[in-house]
């Protein structure tokens, strides 16, 4: 008979998650920082405390995300993934901070992957990666986000999202996702990464050969590089956000159409930088509009009936 793994609460604690046996070997990856041990007798009610760039965390939306992951394990479902090996691992020791989350959608649908901001400083993934996923996942795709390596800059970590879209690719059949049409997904410093792929490809950045994102979706950022070949992409911004100032993205955005380019943008009023899903303010129900934009770009995208 399988395990019935117990649910969290907002009362839950750190140490809950990180000995919870949904989570055995990886539970300390779920929280930001790689470079300090959080308050283990911390509530998550008071989670965003650990999250200086971000506004709007809402503590349901983490325990409802996290607990989805504790059913998947709990019905038998990998959720983590090493996309390094164990010798790269010994290699570089800071890869043992990397890893893959895998919210399950249907056998064979296109995957995407999320990529939490933080300034490179921290990885958001409790605020603005598992909520993120457990939303489009709900559509039917497949989700992976990426906790990649912190606080040693954007290189190391769009290296990582490289990596790992390699390893996506590569395991395609047995994690049971399709490499077609498939999208990414950032916020703040993990929107940079994914458009930086979607400019110059995985290979640029130590990946393999492989075909560019079918979307890009980029929030809150101040990302500005444009290329001559960029993907479809969907841009989210505050309106008051004094970190990614919302002009800077609306040049890009304009650069975009300029080439061609398929593009959503929506700014959002009274939001300052970091809101993830939106809920319960101007922005909430984005993420649902950003999987129908990604819809435009893929053939076959009647995965609720199937």
């Amino acid at each position: 008979m399988e395990a019935q793994y117990r649910h969290l609460s907002v009362d839950s604690t750190i140490r809950d998650v990180i000995a919870h046996p949904a989570f055995t070997g990886f539970g300390r990856l779920i929280f930001p920082w790689d470079d300090r041990t959080p308050d283990l007798n911390m509530q998550l009610r008071e989670i965003g405390a650990l999250l200086p760039y971000h506004s709007k965390v809402n503590p349901v939306d983490v325990v409802s995300a996290l607990n989805r992951m504790i059913d998947d394990a709990s019905g038998g479902k990998k959720i983590f993934y090493d996309f390094y090996t164990e010798a790269q691992k010994k290699a570089e020791a800071t890869k043992r901070n990397a890893g893959l989350f895998f919210f399950r959608g249907r056998p064979g649908a296109p995957f995407a992957i999320v990529c939490p901001g933080g300034g490179f400083a921290y990885v958001a993934s409790l605020h603005e990666g598992f909520p993120y996923a457990a939303e489009i996942s709900k559509s039917g795709y497949n989700v992976f986000v990426l906790k990649y390596r912190a606080g040693i800059g954007g290189a190391a970590a769009t290296q990582d999202l490289a990596a790992a879209l390699s390893y996506i690719f590569r395991n395609a059949k047995s994690l049971g996702v399709s490499v077609a049409n498939y999208s990414l997904w950032g916020s703040s410093a993990g929107a940079r990464m994914a458009a930086s792929i979607g400019t110059h490809g995985a290979s640029f950045y130590g990946g393999d050969n492989l075909p560019k994102p079918s979307m890009v979706v980029m929030a809150y950022t101040a990302h500005s590089e444009v290329g001559p070949n960029e993907p479809p992409t969907f841009a989210a911004a505050g309106e008051q956000d004094g970190i990614a100032p919302p002009y800077v993205m609306e040049q890009r955005i304009s650069a975009l159409r300029r080439t061609g380019t398929p593009v959503e943008f929506h700014r959002f009023r009274n939001l300052g930088h970091g809101f993830g899903i939106g809920t319960g303010t101007s922005a909430e129900g984005w993420v649902h509009d950003a999987v129908r934009f990604w819809e435009r770009f893929i053939e076959q995208v009647d995965l609720r009936s199937k």
